[in-house]
């Protein structure tokens, strides 16, 4: 895993001037795409290539790896955490629809117990999955599952821990999402392909337990 060192950060393409796209829906308070709206204050986010996040100081970032591939954007606090995956979505929206099929029956699967609900942000899905808590009893992990459409991308987010047990637009998590920006890219790629995540250059490395 990678945390950041401190919450500053140098200066990224993001933070060039653009003039702000007006967006409407669940996404009309953010996130935005870098084309949709310009960053005002470049020292406050980290950029991971596809992903900006605004640094905050109740939060820490971390990036999980796989082979030296960063996988995923595991943002915490308190106790809590939000996984960010960004992938290419269809131009014409709806992917979110798919994706939330194939999470009703990895749940499933698991053995774990799910609700549809309208979130901030649109459909979206709490689960429980039965799990062992630290004194051996049988507990649940809860997780709430969020999917965020903008222009041809699709960011999923899993909150774990309580901050998951139910939906709300409030919180840090929510104010996180909100804060976010994306970088697409004009590059082709497949329907739910990865975006890349890079490590950036003032970032630490820290050990797992």
């Amino acid at each position: 895993m990678f945390g950041r060192k401190n919450a500053g950060a140098t200066e990224s393409p993001a933070a060039a001037a653009a003039e702000p796209v007006e967006v409407a829906g669940p996404r009309a308070d953010g996130p935005f795409d870098v084309t949709e709206r310009p960053i005002e204050s470049p020292d406050e986010y980290v950029d991971l290539g596809s992903l900006l996040i605004r640094m905050r100081p109740d939060i820490e970032v971390q990036l999980p790896t796989e082979d030296d591939v960063v996988t995923a954007v595991l943002v915490t606090s308190g106790g809590s955490a939000v996984e960010l995956r960004p992938f290419a979505g269809a131009r014409s929206g709806g992917t979110w629809d798919g994706v939330r099929a194939d999470l009703r029956e990895e749940v499933d699967k698991r053995g774990g117990t799910i609700t549809e609900i309208d979130g901030p942000f649109g459909p979206e899905i709490l689960a429980q999955f039965p799990a062992t808590t630290a004194d051996g009893t049988a507990g649940v992990q809860p997780a709430r599952f969020i999917g965020i459409e903008g222009p041809r991308w699709v960011v999923r987010a899993t909150i774990l821990g309580a901050a998951g047990l139910e939906s709300t637009d409030e919180g840090v998590f929510v104010e996180v999402l909100r804060d976010l920006r994306v970088r697409r890219g004009e590059e082709p790629r497949m329907l739910r392909e990865s975006l890349p995540l890079v490590i950036p250059a003032d970032a630490q490395r820290v050990e797992e337990e």
